[in-house]
């Protein structure tokens, strides 16, 4: 009797051990379904992203890459102009715009779709208003440029390069190479492009489908509330600038080292490359900003936490693969930009330095979406502050002027401020109550709406 109790003791121990081991691996089973459902979802979301970003980046890089084969001074002046617009334009621009990733992300998965539209026409009254004083300055390169030390010739010629992007002129090929404008051409044929896609983006949003609950045609309601845009779009644009002006410094200092015209025209070329194979990871960060964003909106922080993981895996595999194609290709990668010897052994020392940087933007650019997408602009502008500053920027002086690494030193400086911004980023990111994150969105969704556009 006793062996038969036993007996029924360990059979009843039996079962609900397979019972738990079998709710252990169905919950497993689960959140792996979950991950892999949550991958797709990114990469439906990132390819159209990553396709737009490049082609639409193509159209500077193939600039560059025409004027680069007319010589170092061209190259040079196309590469400081570049980089001033970058500095004192693109980067403003885009920085407050990304304040749409938030507002209208959350807006979106809190289904008030009609609130896309008037977040949109707030930001274009804002952004035009902002253009007019950037025009300006624009057009005053040469002395701008001058002012600050860099070489006169290279500030000559980034200055026709700076002057003409007001301009909307024609096709690169033709502008540079027929019509005896060279540098000047490649800028003219930049604003004419920039405005057919502009052209092509209206008529889209006026007449597909697809955006016909988000944009119901202008209103006077966009006017009433912009403060609650420029209070997220300051600190988005804080946060861009302060990182996309260490990167265009880093040509702007090599102006100031020996042999101006080669460092300016590496860094150059160096700044192209990492913007071109930066566009996987940025796009992959727009998809995690729009996920994260949506659900948060929808009040589903488990969802928002793990699409914020699911895209860190991604970036740091697109990262190693990537990496390893630069190292390949060190050798003869320079010749797309350019014929000189000296230029194309300098880009294959440059090359491996990039790959390590790739890796590190990779991580800290899709952690920056996840910044956006939650709302945490400000936070993300005092850690770029922080490692960009008082780290990044007085490394690169100092390994670049004071050690006499040159280039390369400038670009090592940038290496030590991805790290710092990528260990601060990813620690907050860690420490998120996604909870806390769903109450914050549902206040900034219904905060931003004027009574006549809720929907209950």
């Amino acid at each position: 009797m006793e062996r038969e109790d036993q007996k029924d003791s360990l059979r009843s121990s039996l079962i609900q051990f397979v019972g738990e081991e079998g709710k252990v691996d169905s919950e497993q089973h689960k959140e792996r379904r979950e991950f892999f459902e949550e991958v797709k979802r990114q990469l439906w979301l990132a390819g159209p992203l990553i396709s737009v970003n490049l082609l639409n980046f193509c159209q500077q890089v193939i600039s560059v890459m025409f004027v680069g084969h007319l010589g170092e001074l061209p190259l040079s002046g196309a590469s400081m102009a570049t980089s001033f617009a970058a500095v004192t334009g693109f980067s403003l621009l885009l920085g407050m715009a990304s304040a749409l990733d938030t507002l209208c992300g959350q807006s979106y998965g809190a289904k008030q779709h009609q609130m896309l539209g008037m977040h949109m026409q707030r930001a274009m009254i804002v952004l035009l208003i902002v253009s007019i004083p950037l025009a300006v300055i624009w057009a005053n390169t040469r002395s701008i440029l001058m002012a600050f030390g860099q070489d006169p010739d290279i500030a000559t010629e980034a200055g026709d390069s700076g002057f003409t992007t007001l301009l909307h002129i024609l096709i690169c090929w033709i502008m540079v190479y027929k019509t005896g404008l060279g540098n000047k051409g490649a800028a003219l044929a930049n604003s004419v492009s920039y405005w057919v896609n502009v052209i092509i983006l209206a008529l889209y949003v006026k007449f597909s489908p697809s955006c016909a609950n988000t944009w119901t045609g202008f209103t006077k309601e966009s006017l009433k509330d912009i403060p609650s845009f420029l209070r997220l779009a300051i600190p988005s644009a804080v946060m861009v600038c302060l990182e996309m002006w260490s990167f265009e410094l880093m040509v702007l200092l090599s102006g100031l080292l020996p042999n101006p015209k080669l460092e300016t025209s590496v860094l150059s070329i160096s700044l192209n490359t990492a913007a071109i194979v930066w566009m996987i990871p940025f796009g992959l960060s727009g998809a995690v900003s729009v996920r994260v964003s949506n659900e948060l909106g929808a009040a589903h922080p488990r969802a928002a936490r793990l699409a914020a993981c699911v895209v860190l895996v991604m970036a740091i595999i697109e990262g190693i693969l990537v990496g390893a194609a630069m190292i390949l290709i060190r050798s003869v990668w320079g010749y797309a930009y350019s014929n000189e010897v000296e230029v194309v052994r300098y880009v294959a020392i440059m090359l491996p330095i990039l790959a390590v940087s790739n890796f590190l933007d990779g991580i800290q650019t899709v952690l920056s979406g996840t910044f956006r997408g939650c709302g945490w602009q400000k936070m993300g502008a005092f850690v770029n502050l922080g490692a960009y500053y008082l780290v990044g920027i007085p490394s690169a002086a100092l390994l670049a002027f004071v050690l006499h690494i040159g280039g390369k030193g400038l670009w090592l400086g940038i290496i030590c401020a991805l790290l710092v911004q990528v260990a601060c980023l990813l620690t907050i990111t860690i420490r998120t109550d996604w909870e806390k994150e769903v109450r914050n969105a549902k206040e900034r969704v219904y905060d931003s709406m004027t009574p006549e556009g809720i929907i209950s």
